[in-house]
């Protein structure tokens, strides 16, 4: 029993240091930024999109008594521009970052656009 609750330690002791690195990587302002006053008085607020993910697993190997226990975590953070808050004279408006065309017809028809306007 006791070699169980041992394993089970070993689990969570990876869990918690990967959650941990990811507290210390994301708080409120990785999602809403800090402002930054441009000279004009404009006021830009960056809005982001955080997505992580995380997986850790383990397990006994060996004949030996006790068994030994291999285990390992992962975990990864991507954080994307998704828009700005421009604040100007007292007005709020959402400047969307652009998004890359993700098809090749997509591709295609932005290259047109771009060609039929240039």
């Amino acid at each position: 029993m006791e070699n169980n609750e041992k394993k089970n330690h070993s689990l969570i002791d990876l869990m918690d240091a990967s959650m941990s690195k990811i507290r210390e990587m994301v708080d409120s302002n990785t999602i809403i930024g800090e402002p930054i006053q441009t000279p004009d008085g404009v006021t830009l607020i960056p809005v982001s999109r955080l997505s992580f993910g995380f997986g850790c697993g383990g397990g006994d190997y060996g004949k030996q008594t006790p068994a030994m226990f291999g285990g390992a975590s992962t975990a990864g953070v991507k954080v994307e521009p998704v828009a700005f808050l421009v604040v100007k004279d007292g007005v709020t408006r959402v400047l969307p970052v652009g998004v890359p065309a993700v098809t090749t017809a997509a591709r295609a028809a932005f290259s047109a656009l771009n060609q039929e306007y240039t």
